[in-house]
């Protein structure tokens, strides 16, 4: 059963996620925060494997949650609730720690799906929206702690980055390519490396900016 935490100032938006999640016999909704400070003290304590976290909220924002819950180390999988037009604090969250997000008018098998993946340690950047976010973003300054071209990728460590991309978890990556699931972590901590990020969803975006992939 895979444990979820709702937060949202919305009391609508909540509701009808949960409603939806609800609906799947693998996923339980475990608690709601209403505001960014509630979600920060909450969090910590519930210990969900997976949070759904609004971006637009009074007083302290997904981000500064985000940033918050990332300082403390007590920051679990993160998914962010955004719309059309949130294109900047999607960015913006996803370097600061979420694994991915989705539209608030996500379908049930997209919900589910994405809450599955992220609890299993991929990540929901999808390739095509990264690179309209990207875009869109050009004169966004960018937080990567490094902007040079890392060091060349291999050939496996490349396959392997483009699975990443795709939203796929060291297990799925694994089974994909017939090889331990210990050695595709070893290829991703080389990934990392090599590219000076600190987590999967970096990599996938300094990949997408430097044209990697």
């Amino acid at each position: 059963m895979i444990r979820v935490m709702l937060v949202d100032d919305q009391n609508l938006v909540r509701k009808g996620v949960r409603s939806l999640l609800e609906l799947s016999e693998h996923i339980e909704v475990v608690a709601e925060a209403a505001d960014g400070q509630e979600a920060v003290r909450m969090i910590p304590e519930v210990g969900p494997d997976v949070v759904l976290l609004d971006m637009r909220m009074p007083g302290m924002s997904g981000v500064d949650v985000l940033r918050r819950l990332t300082e403390d180390g007590q920051l679990p999988p993160t998914i962010i609730l955004t719309t059309f037009d949130d294109d900047e604090l999607v960015l913006a969250g996803i370097r600061h720690g979420a694994r991915g997000y989705l539209l608030k008018d996500v379908s049930l098998d997209e919900l589910v799906g994405a809450v599955q993946t992220v609890a299993a340690g991929g990540s929901i950047v999808k390739p095509a929206v990264t690179e309209r976010l990207l875009k869109g973003l050009e004169n966004l300054q960018t937080e990567f702690s490094s902007l040079d071209r890392p060091d060349p990728l291999t050939e496996r460590e490349t396959e392997i980055l483009r699975l990443m991309a795709g939203g796929y978890s060291n297990k799925e990556i694994a089974n994909s390519l017939g090889v331990a699931e210990g050695t595709v972590k070893n290829h991703v901590s080389n990934i990392l490396s090599k590219m000076g990020v600190r987590d999967r969803t970096r990599a996938v975006l300094k990949a997408f900016e430097l044209g990697f992939i």
